[in-house]
């Protein structure tokens, strides 16, 4: 389950979105989803209430036991890779080993003029900071000597729970990015809504192929975010997604909409005046609809992404009210999930024993119920 806010605060407070927010963390626990995940943004209400994803986390570890907890992403270019490092070690202890990494370059403009960050650095600023979470998680000393960050010798603190460290995820805008991510062993975070079909489909073949070359096991994980719109009407259902959609990218030009700049290569522009929704959906850059759609919309980026897929799926977009983000997961849960669920792993690790395991039956005794739907 993905948590991006789109949200006016006129509409609904902070408090109020926070509240409904880790409800929903524990119903996903309850239904047996995989992961819950959140991104880091600031100053306009599009992401505006998400600065933050290890706080979020943190409290939707404090009252879970099995779901993963992924950064989705944290920006590398806002703050230093020694406080990076230490802050997600720490999420990774408290949650006992549920810390997926994930890690961004920051796409919007307005952002990275706040933090005076040029765009010309902000790969740079990524791969540094990857580089040297690693190495500080080693529980080494390190002098680090990067084009962006020098610092050192230090010693990182606390060490992650998950040895050698936890997994890491790459959120890259193009297909060169992806290969770079593939040769080096990390995930992918990719965007649908934020590239078209043929795009998504060459970032995915270039990081296999690039894992592949470069020897690692597997073919990795990639987790692919959608907004997932469900309902037992179809046409109510799509109305809804409709108006919601276009709320979202109203608030997404707002944000990006500053004269003289311009987001990553890769990233939404800032104009939403070319946004259709009825072609999003068709191009399956979002999921809307009734059960039945759904399953076949999930059954079609399967087959045309592979194997190795993982869906981040967000229930509460907007000003959804809460009650309809619930009977969508339990919508989610009952009807579409046991699709693709594979066969349930084993249970939740009993309390003390200083991991959790992920999969398995959630809390209500069900099968797990994953936001890997699509796996």
């Amino acid at each position: 389950m993905n948590f991006f806010p789109a949200v006016d605060p006129a509409r609904k407070s902070a408090g109020t979105y926070y509240d409904e927010s880790l409800q929903l963390v524990e119903l996903a626990e309850e239904l047996g989803f995989e992961h819950v995940r959140a991104g880091e943004h600031y100053g306009s209400a599009c992401g505006g209430y998400s600065p933050d994803p290890v706080v979020f986390l943190t409290a939707a570890a404090a009252q879970t036991r099995r779901l993963r907890l992924v950064a989705g992403a944290a920006v590398s270019s806002f703050a230093h890779p020694v406080q990076i490092a230490a802050r997600l070690a720490l999420l990774d202890n408290l949650s006992h080993g549920r810390l997926d990494a994930g890690f961004g370059p920051g796409a919007r403009a307005v952002e990275r003029e706040l933090f005076g960050v040029p765009v010309r650095e902000c790969r740079t600023r990524v791969s540094e900071t990857v580089e040297a979470c690693i190495a500080l998680w080693s529980g080494a000393e390190v002098r680090f000597e990067g084009d962006v960050h020098r610092f050192g010798p230090v010693t990182g603190f606390p060490l992650p729970h998950q040895r050698p460290h936890p997994p890491v995820f790459l959120a890259p805008a193009d297909a060169r990015a992806c290969a770079r991510a593939g040769a080096l062993g990390h995930h992918l975070q990719l965007a649908p809504a934020a590239a078209g079909r043929r795009q998504l489909a060459g970032m995915a073949g270039a990081y296999r192929a690039a894992r592949r070359a470069a020897g690692h096991r597997g073919e990795g994980r990639i987790q692919l975010t959608y907004t997932c719109y469900l309902g037992t009407n179809r046409d109510v259902t799509l109305a809804r997604a409709r108006a919601g959609e276009h709320h979202r990218a109203q608030l997404t030009a707002a944000a990006a909409s500053r004269p003289g700049q311009r987001p990553l290569p890769g990233t939404p522009g800032p104009s939403v005046r070319g946004y259709d929704f009825d072609r999003a959906l068709a191009g399956h850059q979002v999921l809307a609809g009734t059960p039945d759609d759904v399953r076949a919309q999930i059954g079609t980026i399967r087959a045309r992404y592979g194997s190795g897929i993982c869906l981040s799926l967000q229930f509460n977009p907007g000003h959804l009210p809460y009650g309809r983000a619930v009977r969508a997961m339990e919508l989610f849960a009952a009807e579409v999930a046991p699709a693709f669920t594979r066969s349930p792993a084993p249970a939740p690790a009993s309390a003390g024993t200083g991991g959790a395991a992920v999969g398995g039956r959630g809390a209500a005794g069900g099968p797990a119920v994953a936001a890997t739907a699509a796996a």
